[in-house]
């Protein structure tokens, strides 16, 4: 008997739209049943068209006219969109995986909370933000090593060519929501997030440097805690490295991580676009097994 599969709409036809499109075409678990945007001449439009995709050029009216052929939705737009699109949304009774820095769902972090979204049935799911992706499960890991982490810094740069409309367009609301979403899962006191865009030619494959300011840091500890979060992340972002282990600089815990991407749609040095969608990709498939089991 073949499986069911779990039916997915796009919401937004950028470069991550599109990314998400060619990996959940991919998917054992996923079937894209709607790829939407308002433009049929975008790349991405165009793109999805020559895939074989269904595509609508009627935004979130596209999604209510579908609703039927539609179990989750990826909204691909922007934050201030979403704030707009998740009142139909929510009508709708669609699971929502939201891929901007809206901040109205649940944080999720796959390495880190999967079992506890899937417990709570959660309809509108927050992917945090690329930085947050990279940087969350590390500070988590140092959490897990320490008492307690005072500060945590993290500066990810990324290749300008990588930054997009949308991305240039949410950088105040990736600021706030990464660092927001740092101080939940490590139970920091504060935090600070940096997002830099390179315009380097080559282009630069991202990087995220965390610094967490702890109490008599046990350096053998977090180092065995990183390589552990490591191992859960690697599955579903294989291109998840770290780079500068572990080590003591100025009194902090530093570390550094850099994410290439698997190439799917997106140019290989775009890691900060791949994470994401990996990690929307990877929490879409456990809640799709989830349904079936």
């Amino acid at each position: 008997m073949k499986r069911q599969k779990t039916r997915v709409a796009i919401l937004g036809t950028g470069n991550i739209g599109t990314d998400l499109l060619i990996k959940a075409m991919r998917s054992d678990w996923l079937e894209c049943t709607l790829f939407v945007g308002r433009n049929l001449r975008s790349d991405g439009m165009q793109k999805a068209s020559r895939l074989g995709a269904r595509i609508s050029d009627r935004g979130i009216q596209g999604i209510v006219e579908h609703a039927d052929d539609i179990d989750i939705v990826f909204d691909c737009t922007s934050a201030a969109a979403h704030l707009e699109h998740w009142p139909v949304l929510q009508k709708l009774g669609k699971t929502v995986i939201d891929m901007t820095p809206a901040k109205i769902g649940e944080f999720c972090v796959p390495a880190i909370n999967t079992d506890e979204i899937l417990r709570s049935g959660a309809q509108n799911i927050n992917m945090v933000t690329c930085g947050g992706q990279a940087s969350v499960p590390i500070a988590t890991a140092i959490l897990q090593a320490q008492d307690g982490i005072e500060y945590i810094e993290v500066a990810s740069s990324i290749a300008s060519r990588s930054a997009g409309p949308g991305t240039r367009a949410n950088l105040d609301e990736y600021i706030d929501t990464t660092e927001q979403a740092l101080c939940s899962f490590s139970r920091s006191k504060s935090a600070k997030a940096i997002l830099i865009l390179n315009p380097a030619r080559p282009p630069i494959d991202m990087q995220t440097t965390i610094y967490a300011k702890v109490d008599k840091p046990d350096l053998a500890a977090i180092r065995r805690s990183v390589d552990e979060m490591v191992a859960r992340i690697t599955p579903y972002v294989p291109g998840y490295q770290v780079i500068v282990p572990p080590t003591i600089e100025g009194g902090k815990v530093m570390t550094t991580v850099k994410v290439l991407g698997n190439g799917d749609y997106l140019p290989r040095y775009a890691g900060n676009l791949d994470i994401i969608n990996c990690a929307a990709i990877g929490i879409a498939e456990r809640i799709a097994r989830q349904r079936m089991e």
